[in-house]
């Protein structure tokens, strides 16, 4: 049908007589002569249609924007002055023999290409008109390409793609899981896989011993610009590599990734830092090292203090206060503060304290700020020692628990940064290591996994036992701008050790061998040490191709309510499907079924 891509045409086709198939991206009539921008996935190209061509121009002049068009013409220079040098075919123009209407079309509910935004649920309505976007055609390039370097990196690597099953069954992965219900198994139900990692562990289990798939994981859990509830990871697992092994081997992948997909050098080496360092330095465990600002201990300085708001934390345990230093942020007005301390409040802060470093040689004078009066000069020249603090720089305090100070602090930490312009490069990739085994839920009363139940402690069971809230697990991030970009662990391969966890967690005998039965077994089997870990391919396009949020990356996502608006799924199922499957939906009285979704 054609023998050419509209944006493949450039000068090594000149006099040649060729077919271009494409969408009419716009149409100028220019005082008898018409214009025709056809665009196709490849490109533009510019198609002149001269009236001396009866037949031909009187279609043009009928064709509108985004009509389906064949034409056929011959490749020639475009005139003096009019090259467009931001079009790989920006050089040559066609000039039109023939025109065939493939298909006509309607007003499109936005425009193709236009400046103005576009709301994203009207985007997601009609995505099949927002893919034609050039933005968003060249997103779903990088993701191809993406896909295939990682693909072509791992193959050469001697890695097996190996396929595991999407029809499973429930098992606690840190979210909800989405249940289908078998027709075949009366009141029996599959689940859809959070992550393949029992199957993957399983495979190692089995001598496969490098194994990889870029695989569909579902989680039904509360959502935002870097979450769906399905969702694509590569998936990665090992057998007789040690973390610091597969780290190498997985920072070499990256590093071909960016540089052969966005022509971006990372460093030669990835930094490493522990969890404990990242969440004391900057409040969060996926730091964003871009940014030169740091949380600064000081509650040794601030115990005796008068100042209940700073002491009462700095004599408590589980209480932090942290001073952060901006530099040559003095200028920031009341206002500005009053709009940062109402950000900070959404983590949880009270308050924000500050203070303006004015002129450090008048002391206590040189300072601006209203909590200056509650401590003496020797605790202020501490703060000020520690912080490094210099004329027209502003400190920022926060004091509480330490859970809000981390959170609240490491996000006001990032706003600053991104707010300010403090970045400092472009690319900060940064492994965290040495995370906890548990977290002590105080609610529930009871241990849960950091990452997931079946990662290895870097301890024996015997000092796992006496001292599990101490314990630290082999398990790995890695953190690229502030985003976790991947996560891993080297895995459990003993029976005991296993059975262990478990208990730790408070799964008893008897629901490990109903959940887990055949892991358990299976480890009894000659279980090779081994590990892996999984990267979330939407966030690694979504940074690589700068967009806001992963539903820019994938070709038809849910919206933030978990729906989609182009096929108005979720739906409601007829009675007799319903029937098969056993199952009666119990509805109060009043409330009839919706044939449609709430579109967002």
């Amino acid at each position: 049908m054609r023998t050419h891509k509209c944006g493949e045409l450039n000068t090594q086709q000149l006099g040649k007589t060729v077919s271009i198939c494409g969408w009419v991206h716009r149409r100028r009539d220019h005082g008898g002569v018409i214009f025709i921008d056809l665009r196709d996935r490849a490109g533009l190209v510019q198609v002149v249609v001269d009236p001396d061509v009866a037949d031909t121009f009187a279609i043009a002049e009928h064709v509108r924007s985004e009509y389906v068009l064949k034409i056929t013409g011959v490749v020639r220079d475009r005139p003096t002055g009019t090259v467009n040098t931001n079009l790989h075919s920006g050089a040559i123009e066609i000039l039109a023999g023939e025109i065939e209407v493939l298909n006509e079309s309607e007003t499109p509910p936005f425009p193709i290409e236009s400046d103005i935004e576009v709301n994203e649920e009207l985007r997601l309505r009609y995505r099949y008109i927002d893919l034609r976007r050039t933005v968003m055609q060249e997103k779903m390039k990088v993701r191809r390409d993406v896909t295939r370097v990682l693909r072509n990196f791992l193959d050469d690597n001697e890695f097996f793609e190996i396929e595991t099953p999407y029809l499973t069954k429930a098992t606690p992965e840190g979210a909800r899981d989405y249940i289908v219900p078998s027709r075949t198994h009366e009141n029996a139900f599959f689940a859809l896989p959070q992550s393949p990692q029992l199957y993957k562990q399983m495979l190692m289990i089995a001598g496969m011993d490098r194994y990889y798939q870029v695989v569909r994981c579902f989680r039904d859990e509360d959502l935002r610009a870097d979450r769906q509830p399905e969702f694509t990871q590569l998936d990665i697992e090992t057998s007789f590599m040690d973390e610091n092994e597969i780290m190498e081997v997985m920072e070499e992948m990256i590093r071909q990734l960016f540089a052969k997909v966005i022509n971006v050098e990372l460093d030669a080496e990835f930094p490493r830092i522990s969890y404990q360092e990242s969440v004391s330095r900057y409040g969060v465990d996926r730091p964003d090292l871009r940014i030169p600002l740091e949380l600064i201990d000081i509650g040794d300085d601030m115990k005796d203090v008068d100042f209940k708001v700073f002491s009462a934390p700095a004599n408590d345990p589980k209480g932090r206060v942290v001073a952060l230093r901006v530099p040559n942020a003095g200028g920031l007005s009341r206002k500005d503060i009053d709009e940062l301390t109402k950000f900070v409040s959404i983590y949880g802060a009270k308050g924000l304290a500050y203070i303006k470093v004015n002129d450090l040689a008048l002391g206590l004078e040189g300072l601006q700020s209203p909590i200056v009066k509650f401590a003496p000069k020797e605790v202020w020249d501490s703060v000020l020692a520690k912080t490094n603090a210099q004329n027209g720089d502003l400190i920022f305090f926060g004091a509480d628990k330490a859970s809000i100070v981390n959170e609240a602090m490491g996000a006001l930490r990032v706003k600053l940064g991104h707010d300010l312009n403090l970045l400092e490069g472009e690319w900060k990739p940064v492994w965290v290591v040495d995370f906890p085994m548990f977290d002590w839920d105080e609610k529930s009363g009871r241990f849960n996994a950091i990452h997931h139940p079946f990662t290895a402690p870097s301890c024996s069971v015997e000092d796992l036992v006496a001292n599990p809230g101490v314990a630290l697990s082999r398990a790995y991030d890695l953190v690229l701008n502030g985003t976790e970009v991947g996560g891993g662990s080297i895995r459990i391969n003993r029976t005991s050790m296993q059975q262990t966890v478990f208990g730790i967690l408070g799964i008893g005998e008897e629901e490990a061998r109903e959940k887990f039965g055949f892991l358990l077994d299976a480890l009894k089997y000659g279980a090779p040490p081994h590990g892996g870990l999984a990267f979330g391919l939407d966030r690694l396009v979504m940074l690589m191709t700068g967009s806001s949020s992963i539903r820019d990356v994938i070709a038809f996502p849910k919206t933030q309510s978990a729906a989609c608006p182009l096929v108005s799924a979720p739906a409601v199922v007829t009675d007799e499907q319903l029937k098969e499957l056993g199952i009666r939906l119990i509805r109060p009285a009043g409330k009839e079924p919706k044939e449609k979704i709430k579109q967002d």
